[in-house]
């Protein structure tokens, strides 16, 4: 299936900006010989590296479908949320590593965020406009209810953590909710939610600026701060969970 003419721009300024952030990442930690420092590296490196293979296969029109909802065709990209099932876990797990929270607190935030995606693309491949609001309410809540638990299992894990370590992740945090919420108004406002307000090119734009913003972003706030990892990788009151 083709890729619509007016949204494929968006899709290509996605590959090549998510190639060039996994790029960058690959170049600024090539010569990190820490081996602790270097897991936030390789997680960080994925993130990117999965988005711009996904803005690739939508821009070549592989991972596009149609859904025809009360007689109007739905263009849905199902790449985006094969995505976002992977790269969103991998930001979670930066950031609980970085805060030093404990193996339930990421399972429990990687558990949230696989079924906040799950439902979200149920959402977005059913073919009653009802429905899919109902499948929209479900992930959204889980979104909320995800990053409440965020904030509270950070706040928890605060006092084991320096200064400047606590800093990082709060802005890192902070980064995460404020573009994740705006996904879900995205996807009621345009097309996958029927409702139309947002037509399909500027939706296209949004969710790629969006994807850039919390992947290449996210990766090069956490990245650039090497004694802020240094800090991380070598503290010794680091529960068990996050250095194993």
């Amino acid at each position: 299936m083709a890729t619509p003419g007016s949204e494929s721009i968006w899709l290509w300024i996605g590959t090549i900006g998510m190639t060039l952030g996994m790029l960058g990442f690959i170049a600024k930690g090539w010569s990190v010989t820490d081996k602790e420092q270097q897991r936030f590296y390789v997680l960080t490196i994925f993130i990117p590296a999965t988005a711009a293979v996904s803005y690739f296969a939508m821009a070549t029109g592989f991972g596009l479908t149609e859904i025809t909802v009360n007689g109007q065709v739905l263009d849905i990209y199902w790449a985006r949320y094969a995505d976002w099932l992977i790269t969103t876990p991998l930001l979670l797990i930066d950031l609980a590593l970085l805060a030093q929270a404990s193996r339930n607190t990421i399972y429990t935030l990687v558990g949230l965020d696989v079924l906040m995606i799950v439902t979200g693309l149920v959402g977005a491949l059913a073919a009653t406009p009802a429905i899919r609001i109902v499948w929209w309410g479900i992930s959204t809540a889980l979104l909320l209810f995800l990053l409440y638990f965020l904030v509270q299992s950070l706040n928890e894990a605060a006092s084991r953590q320096t200064e400047s370590v606590r800093s990082l992740t709060t802005t890192l945090r902070n980064m995460l909710i404020v573009l994740w919420l705006a996904y879900p108004v995205v996807w009621i406002l345009g097309t996958e939610g029927t409702i139309g307000l947002v037509p399909l090119y500027v939706e296209t734009a949004a969710f790629m600026v969006l994807d850039l913003t919390a992947k290449v972003g996210f990766g090069f706030v956490l990245l650039r701060s090497h004694n802020v990892l240094d800090e991380v990788a070598h503290t010794e009151s680091a529960p068990s969970a996050a250095v194993d």
